[in-house]
């Protein structure tokens, strides 16, 4: 196993100084690591994978230096188009060294919505024209591959790739952890949710440990899980999932239930959603101000205005609380109201160490869910 400070003394002594990308399991302890020691103009957490390789670009257009771009195996779909028709070396050439994360990786167990994009990872790269290495677990031939891939990126003006598997880094703890006041963790606010629901409501619920956490609630008070759509993977689209059922749908209220990671790496959607949805369109933003599910690396959850950007899209009905008596205040007005609305429920980050996951396949929770609306 890698200790993270050796590779990040690794990028410093190779004159990296500057990360940005969007954090991933695999990655935490040396995401954790750069965030702890980087200054925080020096280490942007993007919204989404495409957004930071603009951001390495700027980066080096206004310093001549190589940026390093942190993800996960499936935000390589986020970047192509910036790779390709804006880095590549038949348009701009732009150096820069990508981390990814190995989700999915063949031969590993892993859960349904890593398996393909870990069997398409390297061929990804491939046909995109990216080299790159996977990182060894040995810290001498690790740092030969850092020092390799920076020469190859500098030299021919380009993209190169580190491939990151599961277990190569050795623990290391964020020091720098997202501090809040708020007294809700999520799964109470999610409790409450699905307790004070109407009989007929559609749930779709975002990836992580939202869905997750749905999926217990549910198991806990004995009930089926037909009306919930789990979005265990294509994080930041849940809302726009969630828009094409509506769009389709004139009688029950759709519950979409997001997160502040989610809402904010395709934070456009809201735009769209908020000019094309019926008035049954319920919109929960559960914001922690943290990528909780892969390492509790901060998002701008709690530095924007989630309500006045819901209002300036044109979401008729908003609301915001912080507290369990004050989601009590406005629940009802809410789910209720002939309006499509937006919540947003501030909670602190933590969930349960023993959280489990869903039992159904994704397929299986597919066939119920469309059963439940199209038939019922």
């Amino acid at each position: 196993m890698l200790n993270p400070k050796d590779i990040y003394e690794t990028f410093k002594e190779e004159k990296i100084d500057f990360f940005t990308g969007v954090p991933d399991s695999l990655l935490k302890d040396i995401c954790a690591y750069i965030t702890d020691n980087t200054p925080k103009e020096n280490n942007i957490i993007a919204a989404n994978e495409g957004n930071a390789i603009g951001i390495a670009t700027g980066y080096h257009l206004a310093t001549n230096k190589v940026a390093l771009v942190y993800m996960q195996n499936s935000g390589l779909g986020n970047t192509i188009n910036p790779l390709i028709s804006l880095a590549d070396k038949k348009v701009y050439s732009i150096p820069m060294l990508l981390m990814i994360g190995w989700r999915g990786e063949p031969g590993k167990k892993d859960e349904p919505q890593h398996m393909k994009q870990g069997e398409v990872t390297k061929e990804i790269l491939e046909t995109v024209g990216i080299k790159y290495d996977i990182l060894s677990d040995d810290i001498h031939k690790a740092r030969d591959q850092i020092k390799k891939a920076n020469k190859i990126t500098i030299e021919e003006q380009v993209p190169y790739a580190l491939i990151i598997k599961k277990d190569l880094f050795e623990e290391y703890k964020l020091k720098n952890k997202v501090k809040s006041s708020n007294e809700m963790k999520r799964e109470e606010a999610l409790e409450y949710i699905l307790k004070n629901l109407n009989s007929n409501e559609i749930i779709v619920s975002t990836t992580g440990k939202t869905s997750r956490e749905v999926y217990e609630i549910r198991e806990k008070y004995n009930q089926n899980h037909e009306k919930d759509f789990l979005t265990v993977g294509s994080m930041g689209h849940t809302s726009s999932i969630a828009l094409g059922i509506n769009l389709a749908n004139n009688e029950r209220k759709i519950v979409c239930i997001d997160g502040d990671g989610s809402f904010i790496m395709h934070m456009g959607a809201i735009a769209i959603i908020a000019q094309n949805a019926k008035k049954n369109f319920k919109y929960i933003i559960i914001n922690n101000g943290s990528h909780e599910s892969v390492g509790a690396q901060p998002t701008v959850g709690f530095d924007i205005d989630i309500p006045a950007i819901s209002k300036a899209v044109g979401f008729k009905n908003v609301y915001s609380v912080d507290t369990l008596d004050k989601l009590n205040e406005k629940f009802n007005d809410f789910i209720n109201n002939e309006k499509n609305s937006v919540l947003e429920i501030k909670v602190k980050i933590g969930a349960r160490e023993d959280l489990g996951r869903p039992k159904t396949t994704p397929i299986e929770n597919k066939e119920l869910f469309k059963n439940y609306i199209i038939n019922k």
